[in-house]
């Protein structure tokens, strides 16, 4: 997700968000290590949407 969309989320909206691309980093640590993953490309995408989503919680917060 852009930077952009997510910063129009509200607080509870990001969090959602960040919970379901915890839990998608999960499986796909858990794909990759099981020799299941195909796309290990999506697991950086994943790692810098999460990045994003803390970075514009801690904006929202200050």
């Amino acid at each position: 997700m852009k930077a952009k969309e997510l910063r129009d989320l509200t607080t509870e909206e990001l969090l959602k968000k960040k919970k379901g691309f915890k839990e998608e980093m999960f499986n796909l640590r858990f794909q990759h290590s099981t020799g299941q993953l195909e796309n290990t490309a999506r697991m950086r995408l994943v790692k810098r949407d999460v990045a994003r989503i803390e970075m514009i919680l801690r904006e929202k917060r200050d």
